[in-house]
């Protein structure tokens, strides 16, 4: 699993599993992982995604976001994620999200 994420949340990033590349900013993601993950709280995310997407960009990308900011998650489907989620159900099925099982820890 070749996992990039933008999240600077440290709790959040302490629920990834072992493996995932984590980026500070919205222009490191190169769309080359197999999934991106873009933390819509990260005022940069959006723009990272729809760069990837002009660039032609394969990569899965998968969003999280407050639950209350219905415009912000519909947005995020706008620009081209392949699937957005309110953060409790993204970090409640974690490896459905990312794709697969967790790897081990």
């Amino acid at each position: 699993m070749n996992v990039d994420v933008l999240s600077l949340d440290v709790m959040d990033r302490s629920r990834f599993p072992q493996g995932v590349h984590f980026v500070r900013r919205g222009d490191e993601l190169d769309g080359a992982a197999d999934t991106v993950v873009v933390d819509l709280a990260r005022p940069d995310a959006l723009d990272a995604v729809r760069r990837l997407r002009a660039e032609g960009s394969l990569a899965r990308i998968v969003a999280f976001g407050s639950h209350v900011e219905r415009d912000l998650l519909a947005e995020a489907r706008a620009a081209g994620c392949d699937e957005v989620l309110a953060r409790s159900e993204f970090f409640g099925d974690l490896a459905g999200a990312l794709g697969g099982p967790d790897p081990p820890r």
